[in-house]
């Protein structure tokens, strides 16, 4: 009969003096080389299938994933409170992740959930503001199956989980801002952002084409304006300087197009006070504390 038969567990083995099969040292159960421990291990004795279970019944909630951290913590790191205080704010029910009242101690979220507290939205990292000077071909989003874009090129920037404001198009070179300061994004969104282009034309722009431009141009019904136009100082007439508040740059094509125009090269030489001095082109700088400070001008 096999000694493994469930069927007389216990049943001396017959290998030695009080042996029973209960403590054979058969495939998996042996003790460690060298040991001579007659008590199998905590974790052979562990049942396994019953944790295997439960991962497979109990449905995996928003923000219960590895890399998540504990909501005390994350509330902790942002300065509100420190971590003993942030259990109890969580318990009196004080604390919402993505629109929902979180109650639960240990509950983990990631950093691009919407947490807040007491209805103001926290961030446990450090506000960062990058400015890069974009090469050409980058696709300028956070999107990973666009090829190269522009978080790889500012990956070693910082760990901040950091966007970019504005657009620019793939072939369009020039300034970008990031940042995850969700206060100073959502006031560049409501009041626009200043942004100066360097822009070079098939052909030679007509003045008379500038000035429609300059008045505001309607184009299907809707008139669009930008905030400053002019020829570019010492160079042909088919480069031209046009400073916008739009956030993308697909307003700079469809006025020239409209005007039956081909947009060339399109290049951001300015963001509000922030210029591409000493920033070559495909390099990134963090901003200083003036620089940041100046926005609060805006």
């Amino acid at each position: 009969m096999s000694r493994q038969d469930n069927s007389k567990k216990g049943k001396t083995s017959g290998r030695g003096k009080n042996t029973s099969k209960g403590k054979s040292s058969a495939r998996g159960n042996a003790p460690v080389k060298g040991g001579k421990s007659k008590t199998p291990s905590k974790t052979h004795l562990a049942p396994a299938r019953p944790v295997i279970e439960k991962k497979q019944d109990t449905p995996k909630k928003k923000g219960d994933g590895r890399k998540g951290i504990r909501l005390n913590k994350y509330i902790s790191n942002s300065g509100v409170c420190s971590r003993r205080e942030a259990d109890t704010f969580i318990a009196t029910g004080l604390v919402t992740v993505n629109g929902k009242v979180i109650n639960e101690m240990g509950y983990k979220v990631n950093l691009e959930d919407d947490v807040r507290f007491d209805g103001r939205r926290i961030n446990p990292e450090p506000d960062t503001y990058i400015l890069l000077n974009k090469p050409k071909s980058v696709a300028s989003t956070t999107s990973e199956s666009k090829g190269l874009t522009v978080m790889d090129l500012i990956s070693n920037a910082t760990t901040a989980n950091v966007k970019p404001v504005g657009r620019l198009g793939r072939n369009a070179t020039g300034l970008i801002l990031f940042t995850n300061d969700d206060k100073l994004v959502n006031k560049l969104h409501s009041k626009g952002m200043e942004r100066l282009f360097h822009i070079e034309l098939d052909k030679n722009l007509k003045a008379s084409d500038l000035d429609k431009i300059r008045e505001g141009i309607l184009i299907d019904g809707e008139k669009v304006f930008v905030e400053e136009i002019s020829y570019v100082d010492n160079a042909p007439k088919k480069e031209i300087g046009l400073k916008i508040k739009n956030m993308g740059n697909s307003v700079i094509r469809t006025i020239f197009d409209h005007l039956n125009y081909n947009v060339v090269k399109v290049d951001c030489v300015t963001i509000a006070h922030l210029t591409k001095k000493d920033l070559p082109r495909g390099r990134w700088k963090i901003l200083t504390k003036r620089e940041v400070e100046l926005f609060s001008m805006l």
